[in-house]
């Protein structure tokens, strides 16, 4: 399974009002919700793939590192491309899908406003969390729902 991951509104919450802790990586600490959330998610057959903004900020490495760190051991992390042109998450997401052949089930995991306007195929598989919330146990079930219709489906 491919799980489409973003860090901001989904690991960290974003709380305009207080700043995130950082860890001695210099990266904010995720929230022990999300954290726990994920770790349920995560299993061999599982292939994270970042899109968050930050996603080219570290390498792959460093990134498995960053998660370790936080008590998640993911053996396979991939990210989307850079995004060089500033396009929306949305889009990259898009012309991921649009570029790869796969037939793999996938979850996308974000905050992003933008992504309501996927196209059906894609919006199928979105799990929105709230920014200042992030990910949280309650939607462990809305993603076992997904998959499992998803999986009738197909």
């Amino acid at each position: 399974m491919l799980l489409f991951l973003d860090i901001d509104g989904v690991m960290v919450p974003a709380k305009g009002w207080k700043s995130p802790e950082f860890l001695t990586d210099g990266f904010p600490a995720f929230s022990s919700k999300a954290t726990s959330t994920l770790q349920h998610l995560i299993s061999e057959d599982v292939t994270v793939m970042l899109t968050t903004s930050h996603k080219q900020n570290f390498s792959i490495e460093e990134w498995k590192s960053i998660f370790k760190d936080r008590g998640i051991n993911i053996k396979k992390i991939k990210s989307l491309p850079e995004n060089i042109n500033s396009i929306s998450r949305k889009d990259e997401i898009v012309n991921w899908f649009s570029t790869n052949n796969t037939n793999e089930e996938f979850i996308i995991i974000d905050d992003d406003k933008s992504l309501n306007g996927l196209p059906d195929s894609l919006k199928d598989h979105l799990v929105q969390t709230s920014p200042y919330i992030g990910l949280t146990e309650e939607h462990l079930e809305i993603i076992k729902s997904l998959l499992s219709k998803n999986l009738q489906s197909s």
